[in-house]
């Protein structure tokens, strides 16, 4: 539902048909959609005449005047169609804040001075909108409001930056870590080639050209490994989009554009000149004495091992890094999943969302009827243990706050009302999620029919009130100064409502049918969401029977928001349950990388040692000994490594904090576990090679040429 508004603001055009005009949003004019690209396609096959034909949405004949194009998005909604709201402004009074306003800013306006202007109009509404009989003359300026104004960006995008830029890190230090690893090859390779390049300089080769020549090899294979990394990413990015949350802002449109093959070839040449400094910087000045054989002094091997050494614990400290960063991602996923979430068996618990048109009754009795009509059918099916409704199901988005006063507490002077999340509830809904009663007692068809002055609040809210929540039940409380008082009758357990993460906010519960509020006529809650308990939770079949049992009552009702609880709290989990999975393959690849790492630096010293092995095992070593010197060798590089990365880690853990639950980011625990199974793996891959080395035959040893 939009004003006619909406998309001049967002500059978008229908691709076929017109935008909405003020007629179209005025009250009394004939009733007119613009159709989304998906609806377009899937109800009418993409037919071009669209324009013009009727649908009839709620019961009520309407006008397709339009189809939105296929890159339209507007948040995270996924709507079938607009339909303009049509407010009549002449009868309008303060009620309801659930409508946020969009604007486009002038070209030079801040939004600091937007703010102010909003805050300045804030008292003028009073003039153009009084507030709604029942909310008493002061309610306004005691409600002390405030302006909102945020970039639309900040929404669209939300706090998924922040996991993006983690794992934009994340990926930055495999990047890295492969870097070290390659340059170690490169240093290894170079060394082998001290021979050729002193032919080379002999024969008059500058330094430059020299450099170039092994440049130019390096760039050369960053190159090649950057195109096929854009292989292997054009293949993977329709995994990305499964696994990648709902939230994420235009999941779609990823893909490998130019500006993605553009950044791909400046990181594989910055690629390449990293890993391939390293061995210029060594090998650029090659020593005229390499061209007699045996030269090569001690001091330059020992020099040479230091920096592959020196590469070796960078890499396992990037490890460490990127493991710690795993573990605590896994353990805020474990801490996650044993919250509780205010239900019970989420995966057994079915929603579907209903509408009763206007078209149908103006009466709230009638409307209420039809509703558990329909519940009752939905309760006969097979497999069906209970059904309840609900305006708002924890953590589907579409709760609503309105103000609560508190008999037993009035408000101080001065002291602006205070805003509370609601829902409107029928009777069984607590029993059908599974939401445990504190105290008092359940809600009543006869509390509903009677328009029994009474509401339910949760354990959290009663709590900032009472010190029990027994103590809340039997206490009134009513939403303004002119609203008649309500009782507490029951105190239920608290639903996360905002995210498994979040903290459960204060909630009230009302009938889903009143007598009055806000100084109305009597109310019924057209939407409700049924929450249906079966075992069959989630089957297409048992879908269809939902489907049919609402058919038998009315054939033109439509079922929206078709899932499973659990699906939907796993929807509140997605940024963290992608967060683990993508910080856990970058983990796995740069422990294997680091693995390669140990395992080629140990593999080439014990080649360069190998006439001092032979001379060791001829003396008497046992294979044992020469195994260990090489392993202490290599924890001794784990150990620096481990340091280095603990540093690291314990520096960026803030950075990190924002996307944890349950565990700290210094978490000693996972440190501890990260840091021991790090330097087994290690030490396993300095075993083998130093183990093979170990069982040559000495004499052959000693007849080596090396």
């Amino acid at each position: 539902m939009v004003t006619d508004g909406f998309l001049p603001i967002l500059r978008v055009s229908p691709t076929l048909g017109r935008r909405f005009t003020r007629e179209d949003d005025s009250p009394g004019s004939p009733r007119r959609a613009i159709i989304t690209d998906g609806f377009w396609q899937q109800r009418f096959s993409g037919r071009r005449d669209v324009v013009g034909r009727t649908i009839t949405v709620n019961g009520v004949p309407c006008e397709i005047i339009g189809v939105l194009p296929r890159s339209f998005a507007f948040l995270d909604t996924t709507p079938s169609l607009l339909m303009t709201m049509g407010f009549n402004r002449a009868t309008m009074t303060i009620m309801n804040f659930s409508y946020p306003g969009l604007a486009r800013l002038k070209p030079g306006v801040t939004l600091e001075q937007a703010t102010k202007d909003v805050a300045r109009m804030i008292p003028l509404t009073m003039q153009k909108f009084p507030p709604a009989p029942a909310l008493g003359p002061t309610w306004f300026a005691d409600a002390k409001m405030g302006p909102d104004v945020r970039v639309l960006a900040d929404d669209a995008v939300g706090d998924v930056g922040r996991v993006l830029w983690v794992l934009m890190g994340t990926i930055g230090m495999v990047l890295l870590i492969a870097c070290a690893n390659v340059a170690n090859l490169f240093l290894v390779r170079a060394d082998t080639r001290q021979t050729e390049l002193a032919v080379r300089a002999a024969l008059g080769a500058g330094r430059w050209r020299i450099a170039r020549t092994l440049l130019a090899e390096s760039l050369a294979l960053g190159l090649a490994g950057g195109l096929v990394g854009v292989g292997l990413a054009a293949a993977t990015v329709r995994v990305v989009r499964v696994i990648a949350p709902s939230a994420l802002p235009r999941i779609t449109d990823i893909a490998i554009d130019p500006t993605v093959l553009l950044f791909a070839a400046a990181l594989s040449v910055m690629a390449g000149l990293l890993f391939g400094l390293l061995p210029v910087l060594r090998f650029a000045s090659p020593r005229l004495v390499a061209l007699r054989d045996g030269e090569r002094t001690a001091s330059d091997g020992r020099s040479r091992n230091r920096v592959r050494s020196a590469l070796v614990v960078v890499e396992i400290a990037l490890a460490l890094v990127l493991l710690v960063a795993s573990g605590l991602m896994f353990r805020t996923f474990s801490a996650l999943r044993l919250v509780d979430p205010g239900f019970v068996r989420g995966d057994q618990v079915m929603t579907v969302e209903l509408v009763i048109p206007r078209a149908f009754s103006t009466d709230p009795e009638s409307i209420l009827r039809r509703h558990q009509e329909i519940a009752d059918r939905m309760a006969g099916i097979p497999g069906v243990q209970s059904v309840g409704m609900t305006s708002s199901v924890a953590m589907d988005g579409q709760g609503m706050s309105n103000p609560l006063l508190f008999e037993a507490f009035p408000l101080p002077e001065g002291q602006g009302v205070q805003s509370r999340r609601m829902k409107w509830i029928a009777p069984g809904y607590f029993e059908t999620m599974g939401t445990r009663l504190v105290a008092g007692r359940h809600l009543r068809w006869a509390d509903v029919y009677g328009f029994a002055p009474v509401i339910l609040i949760n354990e959290r809210m009663a709590r900032q009130y009472w010190k029990t929540p027994a103590e809340a039940v039997g206490q009134r409380a009513r939403e303004s100064a002119l609203s008649p008082w309500r009782e507490i009758i029951g105190v239920v357990a608290d639903e996360r409502e905002d995210g498994i993460a979040q903290e459960a906010p204060p909630i009230m519960y009302w009938p889903c049918m009143v007598k009055s509020f806000f100084g109305g006529d009597p109310f019924a809650q057209r939407r409700l969401t049924y929450v249906v308990r079966s075992t069959r939770a989630g089957a297409a079949g048992f879908v269809d029977e939902l489907r049919s049992a609402v058919r038998a009552v009315d054939r033109n009702l439509p079922l929206a928001r078709v899932r499973t609880v659990e699906q939907i709290a796993a929807a509140s989990m997605a940024q963290t349950s992608f967060a683990l999975v993508m910080l856990a393959i970058a983990a796995g690849v740069s422990l294997l990388l680091g693995s390669v790492g140990v395992y080629g630096v140990v593999s080439y010293i014990a080649a360069q040692r190998t006439r001092e092995i032979g001379v060791r095992l001829a003396l008497g070593a046992q294979t044992g000994d020469v195994t260990a010197l090489f392993v202490r060798h290599s924890l001794g590089l784990a150990g620096a490594g481990l340091a280095l990365g603990v540093a690291v880690a314990t520096g960026l853990s803030s950075l990190m904090s924002s996307l944890l639950f349950g565990v700290k980011g210094t978490d000693p625990l996972t440190y501890a576990a990260v840091s021991a199974g790090l330097t087994a793996v290690v030490g396993l891959s300095a075993y083998i090679p130093s183990r093979r080395a170990a069982r040559m035959d000495p004499i052959a040893a000693l007849r080596s040429d090396i």
